[in-house]
């Protein structure tokens, strides 16, 4: 952990939340959000500040659609003030044109989110605002212009100079656990009993990114298995009954879940930075681990063969295996980049499309996002940068003479 990460995550132990207002304000909420943008006090702007979050809090799903609306309204940019700044900068490009233009560049509503910020315990409150403003603006242009504004504010709040790597064991806080528990989004912990073979075995790893403003709630964790070999078998991890394996002897790191905790920071990426410095502190720690692999869902695989009316060829592993290559390796959106969302963001990371199982999930949602298909990507950390660099540049997938075979193999018989 860096000295910054260190000395952030001291504040983990204050865990102040926001008092009761101290008056009752019976503005309507558009004055009061005006009064805050304005406010030059610190008292009274925080006093505000409570009782905008406090009001927001009591709102059913109209009253915040209405909320935002009047954000997205009457606090968007002046397009009038914006051309009569850029005139005078362009007529002399001074400081004080420069900053006039900056500021009416800026909304009043990204001004009025950062004064909410100021209040403490309210970071996680506007995350969960975010949440509410993606699930109920929908189809709506000018409340996703809006939420372009949260996006832009908390790509720099939470980017990774301000993030602290925990990790997560058994003796971890229970409150802590319980989110674990609640957040997995890959394979689905079960029961205490299941957390804990994921957490106790010295064989098993398990990180989070904490922000230091929400120090109960992760962001984003990846659980990891220490193996000998490749994986190519969630079933195979995960079994009750599996054979311990002494940490010293493991050879590969296998990262079989990576969860996504905050629908409110959706878009403000954390994964690439959390493969990167687990690897880090892996390699650290266990100078004998040579691999660095993931064992992931394909999760577009099966509604893709429906679309391609390819279901019917899938009559044995091998055949699964083909049409799991061609489609992580062919299967293109519009833009160029990979169909399949879990392929985008490991071949961006740098990683190369390994080896294709077929089989490997049993589960009911691995059948019906997979028929049952798992993928390893690769993080050869002596590729990786090349990976990316060619990935994010050319959209060239990086992959293994054997997937490659395969992918060639099925473009033949189609």
């Amino acid at each position: 952990m860096t000295l910054l990460a260190d000395l952030l995550s001291t504040v983990f132990e204050r865990r102040q939340r926001p008092q009761a207002p101290d008056v009752d304000d019976d503005r309507p909420m558009p004055d009061l959000t005006r009064a805050l943008v304005g406010a030059a006090g610190e008292v009274s702007g925080r006093t505000m500040a409570r009782q905008i979050l406090d009001r927001y809090g009591r709102m059913d799903d109209g009253e915040k659609r209405a909320f935002f609306g009047h954000l997205a309204r009457d606090m968007a940019l002046s397009v009038d003030a914006v051309r009569a700044a850029l005139d005078g900068y362009a007529e002399g490009q001074t400081p004080s044109s420069y900053r006039a233009f900056l500021d009416a560049a800026e909304p009043p509503r990204q001004e009025l989110i950062r004064r909410l910020n100021r209040l403490p315990g309210a970071t996680g409150t506007l995350v969960a605002m975010r949440a509410d403003l993606l699930r109920l603006g929908r189809g709506d242009d000018a409340l996703m212009a809006l939420d372009l504004d949260f996006r832009h504010l908390f790509a720099s709040w939470f980017n990774r100079g301000f993030l602290v790597l925990r990790p997560i064991s058994w003796e971890s806080p229970a409150h802590i656990l319980e989110k674990i528990i609640a957040y997995e989004a890959v394979h689905a912990i079960d029961s205490w009993d299941d957390l804990r073979r994921r957490l106790e075995p010295e064989d098993r790893r398990c990180f989070a990114f904490f922000h230091p403003a929400m120090p109960d709630d992760p962001l984003i964790f990846v659980e990891v298995a220490l193996t000998e070999g490749v994986p190519g078998s969630i079933r195979d991890l995960l079994a009750e009954e599996r054979p311990r394996l002494e940490a010293r002897r493991a050879d590969t790191a296998t990262f079989y879940s990576i969860s996504n905790c905050q629908a409110g920071l959706a878009g403000i990426s954390f994964g690439n930075s959390l493969i990167k410095q687990v690897v880090d502190d892996l390699s650290l720690e266990l100078p004998g681990l040579k691999t660095f692999v993931t064992l992931s869902p394909i999760p577009g695989l099966v509604p893709w063969l429906a679309r391609e009316d390819r279901g019917h060829d899938v009559t044995d592993a091998a055949g699964m295996r083909a049409l799991a290559a061609r489609y992580l390796v062919h299967a293109k959106r519009a833009d160029g980049l990979p169909l399949d969302p879990v392929a985008r963001f490991h071949l961006g990371n740098g990683a190369e499309v390994f080896r294709i199982h077929a089989d490997a999930d049993p589960s009911e949602k691995g059948r019906a996002q997979s028929g049952g298909a798992m993928v390893n990507y690769l993080y050869d950390l002596d590729k990786v940068a090349q990976n990316h660099e060619r990935f994010a540049t050319a959209h060239a997938i990086a992959m293994s003479p054997e997937v490659k075979a395969l992918a060639a193999a099925e473009s033949v018989r189609t």
